[in-house]
Formats: structure tokens, sequence, C-alpha cells
């Protein structure tokens, strides 16, 4: 019962829409047949007939006007009677013009018999499977239908032909019903078909969402245990007196580092996909990036005998404002693929810019390179998720088969365009295509840093120059120890103390290895309430915060270390987190964290963020891993 009269406002709401929509097409055809009757009804009734049936199109006009929205507000009751009344008269009005007719005679009649057959499949069409529009339409019609054969006798007409003229009225009756079961099916099957569709739509939506949700709870557990090989791989390298071990550590450094690579790509493509991936424009230099990455794939140029070379630079604006994060990744994965399928000759990265409309810069960034190009169908696969283009490329070079997909995906997402064109032995040329925004340099302003003696006096390296309008520099260097001599009375000359906060003894362990070196009185934590409570007990001049942990997370966890006075209220927290996505960074600072560094950790990571908030650096930086 209530499905039936669910599926009935669902029909009654869409007729009311389906007749807004006509009101032109109605009140230009009662104008030109006020035209048409006027010879046989007079120029005044004419007048009068159109003039009413335009002032109710027009009151029918105000009262739909909410329904033309795809998703309306329900209908009450007083609302529906009135719609239902409205649409009454407006067909009365109508049909009433056959009345007058039959008052000439049997030619007006014939018209008049015309006109009530069209009001009728009009009533029909325009009802959207609604029994309730039928009737308020029809009832005029087929009450005028039903007075014909009596007109027809009052105007004098054969009782044969009264007689033809009623059976005509029922078999086009039972034709007018035969055609609304039809419009209703079809109309019932359309409503049928957009539910499934929305219902599917759904269905498709939550599972994309459950697969980026499964695929980010993954790579976060997966790079727990992977902090830990490269933190630990790291540490025998820089230890191990044998050349064996040393190089044993290099393979597991590379291992870890392509594994964090597909994990990275791995997530991209489930952001992608699900339509959560987020463009963050901010103001850098482009020329200086572009200078970064050529600079960061030189190296693997060389060693392969290949020349890297940069040309046009000097056409690029220098500060512009986009998503610096996404143009180096993409042009990482650019020249990645043509250092990677290039073993001789060179790698030609072509740049190009030019001023466009209200302040932008159109940005051209070619790279072009002379390895083994490609065939038309193997271009054609280029683009497609998981594909390698051909068989035994993954063997040969590794990858996931997602870099390049991932970069038309950014691309696109940043308004621009990716293409390639190749030959087979010829080489292969990839162009980037850009409209960004132009920017002026922002105001550097130098931050005086906080001196922390740390063991044997510890110093910053130098002052750090923070840029108002931008991220600040990167700073990746390891911590400097001074040889000098300090008085061991002093308070600033104890241990930095640091709190490590995580649920995984892996990952404290991790840390604790990587800052053992500093001599820092390290206390560690399993959960966002033990962090709390370390927090209470003793001052620490860095705490270290686990973003994803159980029950209280440490976004929670460092609200509530902020919002209460105590001895480590303003202490600067650093999140460590393999959520990196853009909302994950702006959620930490908003959460009152100081820094930020992604999983996996690295020591230049962890050290870096050390290096930034001891030297007094107070704005939130986010370490993108893979733009290092």
């Amino acid at each position: 019962m209530s499905e039936a009269l669910s599926r009935e406002d669902e029909a009654f709401v869409a007729g009311l829409r389906q007749r807004r929509e006509s009101v032109m097409v109605r009140g230009t055809i009662v104008a030109v047949g006020a035209f048409a009757f006027e010879p046989i009804i007079g120029s005044l009734t004419s007048l009068i007939w159109a003039s009413t049936f335009l002032g109710v199109q027009l009151f029918e006009a105000w009262l739909t006007g909410p329904y033309r929205r795809p998703d309306p507000k329900p209908m009450g009751t007083g609302a529906r009677i009135l719609a239902v009344l409205c649409l009454f008269l407006s067909n009365t009005v109508y049909c009433s013009v056959a009345l007058m007719m039959w008052g000439h005679g049997l030619p007006g009649g014939a018209c008049a018999m015309l006109i009530l057959a069209g009001a009728a499949v009009s009533a029909v069409m325009n009802t959207a499977g609604s029994r309730t529009i039928l009737a308020a339409n029809l009832a005029p019609a087929a009450a005028f239908f039903a007075m014909s054969p009596w007109l027809l006798q009052q105007a004098g007409g054969d009782p044969k032909a009264v007689l033809t003229l009623s059976l005509a009225c029922v078999i086009f009756a039972g034709f007018v019903l035969a055609t609304y079961n039809q419009t209703q099916v079809m109309a019932e099957a359309e409503r049928r078909a957009r539910r499934t569709a929305e219902h599917r739509r759904s269905e498709l939506e939550g599972a994309a969402a459950s697969k980026t949700t499964f695929i980010a709870s993954v790579g976060h557990d997966l790079r727990t245990p992977l902090s830990a090989i490269l933190t630990g791989a790291t540490e025998i390298r820089r230890t191990a007196s044998d050349a064996a071990d040393r190089s044993n550590a290099e393979l597991i450094l590379d291992a870890g580092e392509m594994m964090n690579r597909l994990l990275d790509d791995l997530l991209d493509h489930s952001r992608l996909e699900a339509g959560r991936m987020e463009i963050e424009p901010v103001v850098f230099n482009l020329r200086d990036l572009i200078a970064r990455a050529s600079r960061f794939w030189q190296g693997q140029a060389r060693a392969k005998g290949v020349r890297l070379v940069v040309e046009g630079g000097r056409f690029l604006p220098d500060w512009v404002e986009a998503d610096p994060v996404r143009v180096r990744q993409i042009l990482n994965n650019l020249l990645s693929n043509a250092v990677k399928f290039t073993d001789e000759g060179e790698v030609r990265v072509r740049l190009n810019a030019w001023p466009a409309e209200d302040g932008r810069h159109a940005l051209v960034i070619e790279v072009a390179d002379t390895g083994q190009g490609m065939d038309a169908e193997q271009q054609k696969r280029l683009f497609n998720a998981f594909d390698q283009t051909r068989s035994g490329v993954a063997r040969s070079h590794g990858g996931s088969g997602l870099g390049m997909w991932i970069s038309r995906g950014l691309a696109q997402l940043m308004g621009g365009r990716l293409t390639v064109r190749s030959q087979k032995g010829e080489g292969t040329t990839f162009t980037l295509a850009l409209v960004v925004d132009g920017a002026e340099a922002p105001i550097l302003m130098p931050v005086q840093p906080e001196v922390h003696r740390v063991g044997a006096g510890f110093t910053p390296l130098a002052p750090v120059f923070r840029a108002e309008e931008t991220e600040p520099s990167v700073v990746s260097e390891p911590l400097e120890v001074a040889s000098s001599d300090v008085p061991d009375a002093d308070e600033d000359e104890r241990p930095l103390r640091v709190l490590v906060v995580d649920d995984h003894d892996i990952n404290r362990r991790a840390v604790q290895l990587i800052l053992a070196p500093l001599g820092c009185d390290i206390a560690q934590a399993a959960d966002g309430r033990a962090a709390l409570a370390a927090a209470e007990a003793q001052p620490f001049d860095v705490i270290f915060m686990d973003v994803r942990m159980p029950e209280l997370d440490g976004r929670e966890t460092t609200r509530r270390l902020r919002a209460v006075a105590g001895p480590n209220q303003s202490t600067p927290v650093i999140a460590v987190t393999a959520d990196t996505a853009p909302e994950d960074v702006r959620a930490c600072a908003e959460a009152g964290m100081t820094w930020f560094v992604g999983k996996p950790l690295t020591p230049a990571a962890l050290l870096g963020a050390l290096q930034g908030v001891l030297s007094g650096e107070s704005r939130f930086h986010h370490e993108d891993v893979r733009a290092a």
C-alpha cells in the first residue's frame, strides 16, 4: 500500500513538472486557436476564452514552479488538492470552447469534436503515469464528449448520426484508456530503470569508497614494518665495516623504496578512481621545482651513459600558483620513464610558456627521449591502469603500470592535458600542457632559531628562512653535533627529551634507533591516553605522534594536549603517519601539530623534521616523500 502510494506521489510530481515545462506550448496553441475560432464564436468570446485560459496557465505555472527541480520538497495535502483543482479548471476552460462551437451548427460541432479529441490525447500524454492527474485532465473532456450526442441531436442531427457519434465516443474512450495504460507501463519502466540506476550508482560509489579506505588501511599497515626495514637497513649501511654487508643493506633499501612507490601508486589510483584526489594550489618557484626534479634524475641518467638536457628555462615565469607536489609527481614519472627506456642518446626536457588571460600562464613541458619508442597499439594502451604496454616490461623495468594513468589523471584534475608522440625505434615525447596562475615572489623572513643543546652541545645548522605565502623549504640535512665542550651543570645542557607515541612497538623502536646517536632521553607511549599521562608528568622538548591509533588517535590527543595548561601545552608535535593526502595533512595542522613526516620513516625525513622544530620553525610542514 505504501509502495503504491509512493509511486503515485512520484508520478504526480513528475506529471506536474511535465506540465510546467509545456506551459508555453499550451499558451501558444490557445493564442493561435483564438484567431482560428474567431469567425465562428466571435471576437469578444474568443478573446475572453483565450484570456481566461492564459490566466489559469499563469497560476498553474506559479503553483508548479517549485517542482521543476530534480529533487523537489515533499508535496502537502493542501498543495496537492490545489494543484488538482487547477488542472481541472485549466482543462474545463480549454474544453468549454467546444460547447460554444456546437451553438453554430454541425460545422461547429465537427470542430468541437476535434478540439475534444486533442484535449483527451493531451491529457493522457501529460500524466507521467499519475492516475490523479489523468482524472483531473480527462474529466472535463470526458464530460463534454458525453454531452456531444445530445448536442448533435439539439442541432438537428439524424438519429442514426446521433447513434454513430455515441458509438464513436465509446470507441474513442476505449482508445484513450488503452493509450493511458501503455504510457503508464512505459512511465513505470522508466522510473524503475532510474531507481535501479541510482541504486547501482550508490553501490558503485560505496564500493569505490570502501576500496579506497581498504587500500589506505592496508597501505598504512604495510608502511609500519616498512619503516622498520628502511631504518634498520640505513643503520646497517652506516655502521657496517664489511662491503658485502653494505651491499646487502643497499639492496634492502632499494627494495623498500620500490615497495613504497608501489604503495603510493596504488593509493593515488584508488583516490583518482573514487574522485577523492584533491589539488592544493600554493605559490612556488616553478624554475626551482623543475631544476630540482632534473637534478634528481641526472645521476641515474649519467650512470646509464645518457645525457639529460634541460632547455627553454628562460621562458618560464619564476613564481606561479598551482599544486607543486602534483606537478613534480607528473614530471618525475615522465623523467623516470624516459631514463628507464633510454639505453643510449639523451633525454631532453623542453620548456615553454607564454602569458594567457587574467594574469595566467600557458605552460608546456616536453620530455623527449631517444629510447625504444612505441608503436600505435602500445600508445593506445599506455594510459590504461595496470597495463605495461607489452609483456615483459614489468619484469625488465619494474613498476606498477599506474604511473602514466595517474599522471594523466592529475593533469586533467589541474585542467591540463598529457599527450604522447612516439615511433618504434625513434624515441618518445611526452607533452604536459597546463595553465597556471602567475604570482609574486613571497617575502622571505628570517626566523631566529631557538638554541637547544643536546648531549655534547647541539646547535642548529643555520637560521631558517620562511616564505609568508608558501611552504617552508625542505630541511633534510642531518643534525650537526658541535665538538666544543660545554659546562655540565647548566639545565640547557641536558639531553633532548623526546616522547615517542605509537601503538606499534616496531615504530617506536625505529624512531629510537634513529635518535639514539644524538643521545636523546626518549620516553615511549603506546596510545593517546598514555601519551597525555606522560605529558602531564614531565616536560618534553619534542613529541613524535602517530596519527592513526585506536581509541584516541594522534590528532585528538594533540587537541587535548593543546587545550589544557600543562608542561607540554606548547611543545612541538611532529605528526608521523602514512596518510599523506592533502585533507589528512590539513587535519593534522588544524589539530595543532607542528610538523609532518610521512611513513615509511627514513632517518633524513625524521631528522629533518626534528631540525625544523628545534630551529624555531612554527609553520606546519608537509614532507612529501615522493617529491624528495
